[in-house]
C-alpha cells in the first residue's frame, strides 16, 4: 500500500493569503502545504481521502488521471470544496463513486446541486455514484476500511482505518472504544493544528498524548497551520517515532 500525502494544511493553507508570519514566508517547500487530503493506493487501486479546493493542483503535481473513488470525513469547506473538479477524471474514466456520511451527502448534494439532477444536467457536470458510510467497517475494492468516529468540535467526523495504516483528521475528541479499533496500526496520520488549544481540533500536545494512546510504529501529523511554527524545528522536538507530514511525502507500508 503507497500513501501519498496530497496536502497537509489546514482550512486557510500555507502561506495565508496576505499573511507576514514568518512561517507564510518560508522558502521551505515543507513549510509551504495546501489543504488536507491523502491519496491511498493499492493493487491497481487509487482512493483519495477528502477533495478540497486544492484538489486541481494536487491531482496535476501527482500526475493523477484515473481515481477509483473519493472518502470524505466531513463537509468543512477545506474537505470537499474541489469535487467539481472531478469532472474531468469523469470525461476520462466515467462515473466516480464516492463515500461518505449521510449528513455530508446531504451537504455536498445542497453545495453542489447540479451534480445529482436527474433532469436537464448540464453534459459538462461530473457524475457520482453515492455511498453512505455509518459507523461499520465497508468494503473497497480487495480492501475494508473501518471508520473511527470522532467529534469535531459540534460536527461527527470520520477517520479511516485500511490494514495497518490509519487516517484521522479534524480530530477533537475520539471515545475510547472507537481508540480500540486504531490498536496494531503500523502507520497513524493524525491532526495536530497548532501549539497552543483550539476549540475543534488537537493541538500538539493532544496530538502526542492520543499517539501514545494508540501506539503505533509510526505517526504522521497533518492539519497542520502556521502558528505550528517551521517544520524542520518542530521535528527536532518530537518523540523520535513522531514526524511532521509535508505536502508530495510518500509512505509504503
Amino acid at each position: 500500500m503507497k500513501i501519498t500525502f496530497l496536502g497537509t494544511g489546514t482550512s486557510q493553507g500555507i502561506p495565508i493569503i496576505g499573511s507576514d508570519h514568518p512561517v507564510c514566508l518560508s522558502n521551505n517547500p515543507k513549510d509551504k502545504r495546501l489543504r488536507v487530503s491523502v491519496l491511498i493506493e493499492w493493487d491497481e487501486y487509487k482512493y483519495v481521502i477528502d477533495c478540497g479546493p486544492d484538489f486541481r493542483q494536487q491531482m496535476l503535481r501527482e500526475s493523477i488521471s484515473k481515481l477509483d473513488g473519493i472518502i470524505f470525513t466531513h463537509e468543512h469547506s477545506d474537505h470537499v470544496a474541489g469535487l467539481d473538479d472531478i469532472r474531468a477524471l469523469c470525461y476520462k474514466n466515467g462515473c466516480m463513486s464516492i463515500y461518505a456520511h449521510e449528513r455530508v451527502i446531504k451537504s455536498i448534494k445542497k453545495r453542489f446541486d447540479y451534480i445529482f439532477y436527474t433532469k436537464n444536467k448540464y453534459p459538462g457536470a461530473p457524475d457520482v455514484f453515492v455511498n453512505i458510510i455509518k459507523n461499520k467497517p465497508f468494503m473497497l475494492p480487495k480492501m475494508e476500511v473501518i471508520p473511527i468516529d470522532g467529534d469535531h468540535y459540534f460536527v461527527q467526523v470520520f477517520g479511516f482505518r485500511f490494514r495497518d495504516f490509519a487516517y484521522l483528521t479534524d480530530m477533537k475528541k475520539v471515545n475510547a472504544n472507537e481508540i480500540e479499533k486504531l490498536k496494531g496500526v503500523k502507520v497513524l496520520v493524525i491532526n495536530a493544528l497548532r501549539i497552543t488549544p483550539h476549540i475543534s481540533h488537537f493541538n500538539l500536545e493532544e496530538a502526542l498524548d492520543f499517539i501514545k494512546q494508540v501506539q503505533p510504529k509510526k505517526a504522521y501529523l497533518t492539519h497542520i497551520s502556521h502558528l505550528m511554527g517551521f517544520h524542520d524545528e518542530v521535528e527536532k522536538e518530537l518523540p523520535e517515532n513522531v514526524y511532521l507530514a509535508y505536502d508530495g511525502l510518500k509512505l509504503t507500508i
